[in-house]
């Protein structure tokens, strides 16, 4: 098979990671080739919700509270440096968000978790309060009476999800990256002196490489000698026609974008591979988000959609190069809009440099060998 091209190091996936990753793999000065599937594979950055969230994270894994406290806070400098390159204003708006509680059960048991992982952090994970009926609604005025009360974190924000990918992939053109589109990755080969990547297109090859295929991580990653086990994950999303502002705010179920509509979400399926909406979560999500903010009764449904998290069996990353085939590095996870400012500012960085942190080990893919043999 004839070769193609060649870079310094190849990013296979061009979604949030992928071009999270790229862009801080140009920024560092190597050859960047990203290799990205079709526009309607089912990638999870055309789907999230676009949350920058820490509240809640990391229950039993201070580690990856603590990693995703540390990217929140880096996204200002991350929304700016993305702005510098590209003249887009992602719209980051970390001004808190709430979680909100419908049965006293509900706010006790986020109170438990929150306390837990502030134990298991030493005190360093993120602040939040525990607020009552009373004290949620002298905040939110137009807070329904179901709502029991909230935990509010300052930590916590959003951003105008088509925005960043667009910005993403505006700065790596704009440092040089050889972005291509709809070149799959069927098979990876590793050669003496780096990897070729094989697809319908031919063979391209890379002295290094960066799996950042989202689900599809699963199927490449024992090819170079690691290990991505994920589990099915499908989210569903309500989006209103746009009003006036109301929740200037964010919460993990309910969000008003920059441009005035109203997300509205938080389903999970796990047995499922259809890709259409279930009209029985509609109507779940739709009531739920009633009972907090009434006034959305008021608001039509302009449309809907399903997508596929990028989970691992624990829910936590992987970030990991292999050992049987050095130069071969994956980043795996759920939350890549959180993550993204650490992606690019920090992960990036390191695999330029060519060996990950040991604070990295934690998320190592070891950790599922250790629970598979005990």
């Amino acid at each position: 098979m004839p070769l193609l091209d060649e870079s310094d190091i190849a990013v296979v996936g061009g979604g949030l990671v992928g071009a999270a990753l790229a862009w801080g793999l140009a920024r560092a000065g190597l050859k960047t080739m990203v290799l990205d599937g079709a526009d309607l594979d089912p990638r999870a950055s055309r789907a999230n919700f676009a949350l920058v969230w820490v509240q809640g994270k990391g229950l039993h894994a201070p580690h990856y509270a603590l990693w995703s406290k540390a990217s929140a806070e880096r996204w200002p400098a991350f929304a700016a440096a993305l702005a510098e390159d590209t003249g887009i204003d992602v719209a980051l708006s970390q001004r808190g968000a709430f979680s909100f509680a419908l049965s006293q059960g509900e706010l006790d048991g986020l109170a438990a978790e929150l306390e837990e992982i502030a134990v298991e952090t030493g005190g360093a994970a993120a602040p939040y309060e525990i607020l009552t009926a009373q004290e949620t609604r002298r905040r939110l005025p137009l807070v329904g009476s179901d709502v029991v009360g909230a935990a509010y974190s300052p930590a916590d924000g959003h951003v105008n999800s088509l925005r960043l990918f667009r910005a993403l992939h505006a700065a790596m053109r704009r440092r040089g990256v050889d972005y291509r589109p709809v070149h799959a990755v069927e098979r990876i080969e590793p050669e003496r002196n780096g990897f070729r990547l094989i697809g319908a297109y031919g063979a391209i090859s890379a002295r290094r490489i960066v799996l950042a295929a989202g689900t599809d991580n699963q199927r490449l990653a024992p090819m170079v000698g690691l290990h991505a086990p994920l589990k099915r994950s499908k989210g569903q999303i309500l989006v209103t026609e746009k009003c006036r502002p109301f929740f200037e705010y964010t919460s993990a179920t309910i969000r008003q974008a920059d441009e005035g509509g109203v997300m509205i979400g938080d389903s999970e399926e796990t047995h499922t591979s259809a890709i259409a909406t279930n009209q029985d979560i509609s109507v779940v999500l739709a009531n739920r988000a009633m009972r907090v903010f009434p006034c959305l009764a008021d608001l039509n449904v302009v449309r809907s959609w399903t997508g596929y998290r990028v989970k691992t069996q624990d829910g936590f990353p992987i970030y990991e190069q292999s050992a049987s085939h050095p130069g071969a590095f994956i980043a795996v996870c759920h939350s890549g809009v959180t993550l993204a400012a650490n992606h690019a500012l920090v992960v990036a960085p390191q695999i330029a440099a060519g060996t990950l942190s040991p604070d990295l080990a934690p998320f190592h893919s070891r950790r599922f060998h250790a629970s598979e043999n005990s």
